[in-house]
Formats: C-alpha cells, sequence, structure tokens
C-alpha cells in the first residue's frame, strides 16, 4: 500500500501565494521526513483554490530540497500547453532527480487559462486524446510528429529522452476510457467516494486489455478523536472553498459551478480519512478493500496553516502510516 500526500496549495484568506508555494515545499519535505512514499503537487490558474500555476516548477524545488520521496504533478493541466513542451520538462526531472519525478496530466475544465493561453476550448473538448498521444510518444522517447487536427509539425527527436507514462486524472467515463485504451494509470479525485471509485476502477477494466496501479485522492486530516477533526475541517475549508471554487470562471458561456459548501465538507469528512488515527486507519484501509485501490495521496492542507499542515503530515506519519502497513492493504 503506497501512501502519499496531495498539496493544492490551497490559497486560505489571509496566506500570500509566495508564502503558501514556501509552505507547500516544506510540507514535501516534512513529507519525507515522515515515511510517505510520494508527494503530488495540483496546478491551477488565475484563482485562489490553488495558486501554484506551474506544478512541473513546484515539483523540480521540491525534487532539489529531497532525496528520497517521488514528487509527480496531480495535475499538468494537459489543454492549456503543448505536450511535447510537457514531456520536454518532465524529462529533464527524471533524468536530475533519478526517477523520482511523476507527471500526471488531466483535460482541465472551459477555464480561463484556455483564453489567456490560446489554446482554446476546442482543445479542452475534443483535443485531449491527440495531445496525450503526443505526450506519449514524447516520453517513450520519440521521435515525434504532428499530423492532427490541433498539431503538425516535423518529425523531431526528443532530447533528453526519457521512459517514462504520464497518470491521467479521469473524472468521466469518456475520459476513463481514453485512460484504459492507452494502458494509462487514473488519479481519480477526492469528490467522489469509494463507490463511485470502484466504479471508475470498473468501467476501466471493461476497456483496458491489462491492470494498471491507479492513484485515489482523499482528505486526510487527524486529530484526538473523530469530533474534533470533524469540527476543525467544518471551521476551515470553508474558509477555503468558498472563494476558492468561485475562481472557476468558464469562457464559453456556460454556466459556472455551484456547490454548497457545508454540504461538501460534510461528504469530505464522511467518506474520508478525517477523525482520530484509529478511524484514519480504517477508512484508509475499507477504501483500499472497497476499491481495489493501492496507492492513495491525502489532502493534508485542511486546517488552513502552514504550522498546522506539518503537525497534521507528522501525526499521520507516526500514528496512521505505520497500522495501514501493519494492516496490508484491503484488510478492513
Amino acid at each position: 500500500m503506497r501512501i502519499g500526500v496531495f498539496l493544492v496549495a490551497a490559497g486560505f484568506p489571509g496566506m500570500a501565494p509566495g508564502d503558501v508555494l514556501r509552505s507547500t515545499v516544506e510540507a514535501i519535505e516534512a513529507a519525507e521526513r515522515a515515511g510517505f512514499d510520494d508527494a503530488w503537487i495540483a496546478e491551477h490558474h488565475f484563482m485562489s483554490y490553488g495558486v501554484c500555476p506551474s506544478a512541473v516548477t513546484l515539483a523540480a524545488v521540491a525534487l532539489g530540497r529531497t532525496s528520497r520521496i517521488t514528487v509527480g504533478t496531480a495535475v499538468s493541466v494537459l489543454s492549456a500547453q503543448h505536450p511535447v513542451a510537457l514531456a520536454e520538462q518532465a524529462a529533464i526531472l527524471h533524468h536530475v532527480s533519478d526517477g523520482r519525478f511523476r507527471l500526471g496530466v488531466g483535460r482541465g475544465g472551459p477555464w480561463l487559462e484556455l483564453e489567456v493561453f490560446g489554446t482554446g476550448t476546442a482543445r479542452f473538448e475534443r483535443g485531449f486524446p491527440e495531445s496525450l498521444d503526443l505526450l506519449c510518444t514524447a516520453l517513450d522517447g520519440g521521435p515525434v510528429a504532428g499530423d492532427g487536427e490541433f498539431f503538425r509539425f516535423r518529425e523531431v527527436t526528443m532530447v533528453p529522452q526519457a521512459r517514462m507514462s504520464p497518470v491521467v486524472a479521469c473524472t468521466s467515463d469518456g475520459t476513463v476510457r481514453i485512460a484504459a485504451e492507452r494502458g494509462l494509470p487514473m488519479l481519480l479525485g477526492m469528490h467522489i467516494g469509494d463507490e463511485e471509485k470502484a466504479e471508475m476502477v470498473a468501467a476501466y477494466e471493461a476497456y483496458a486489455t491489462g491492470p494498471a496501479a491507479h492513484i485515489g485522492a482523499a482528505l486526510g486530516h487527524v486529530a484526538d478523536t473523530t469530533e474534533q477533526a470533524i469540527r476543525e475541517m467544518r471551521e476551515s475549508l470553508p474558509r477555503w472553498l468558498a472563494p476558492g471554487l468561485a475562481g472557476y470562471v468558464p469562457v464559453d458561456g456556460r454556466p459556472p459551478p455551484r456547490r454548497n459548501i457545508p454540504e461538501y465538507v460534510d461528504l469530505l469528512c464522511r467518506i474520508h480519512p478525517v477523525g482520530s488515527a484509529e478511524h484514519c486507519v480504517e477508512k484508509i484501509t475499507t477504501t483500499a478493500a472497497r476499491t481495489g485501490l493501492r496507492h492513495l495521496i491525502l489532502m493534508v492542507e485542511g486546517a488552513g496553516d502552514p504550522a498546522r499542515t506539518l503537525e497534521n503530515i507528522a501525526r499521520l506519519g507516526a500514528e496512521v502510516l505505520p497500522a495501514v502497513r501493519r494492516r496490508g492493504p484491503g484488510a478492513a
């Protein structure tokens, strides 16, 4: 069972983005000390929900500050950038970190970066398979050429070459099928619970020709009691989620997404390891048993304060990880 941390670089009110980014790197250093297997950095543009606009760049900093832990992107927004350029950046990090970097990519959404960076909504709506195929070819060492709807360029040799495969964020059956047909593992979001994750794994297996090591994201927060942990999340998460989710601005005229924030916080606390150490262990092993997932990454920033994030990481590492590993995957 692999357990990692998931860093959104959440912009809680009163926190300067530069301070959040520095704290994110410190959290990854703390995760390495605490015994986590990996750390994954989210990417967002022009919003406080997450203040890291380049997960690859911040991963490079974190890799330079650590020596053992794997660092990945969860995810780099493929619809907003050139897939071959992203492959070049990933190859650099692969080589200079002795293979400790993993690239996660996603389709993204109809958000502002499509307009600002000039890629357009068409890349988001129908260009993801083409982008992903170019990325995979480039990550396999090339040569790579573009001859599709969105990319047309002569054959080039990848320098440096790297043998890597991306992880694909999946939130719909269509993206599940795209990942499965290419044999790429999925990253499943923390907005869904065990039942939905299990359904997506089953859908993947129906399309795929072989197994894959998928990753599931979850909120992770430990306290002396489960009641205390839930109370802390109910107090802190709305301060981040309300303004953060409002930053998702569609560029194509569709209505912006809406969520009932208190109900969403209650859902996260109910379906994820939020509670006492014993409760967190039970939740993690239950998720593994119900979904078949053997790799979970825990969003650890929920308290909204860098010092409390470091404390949460240390407690999860000391009180939860050893017990999960003793029980083994699926030992609910």
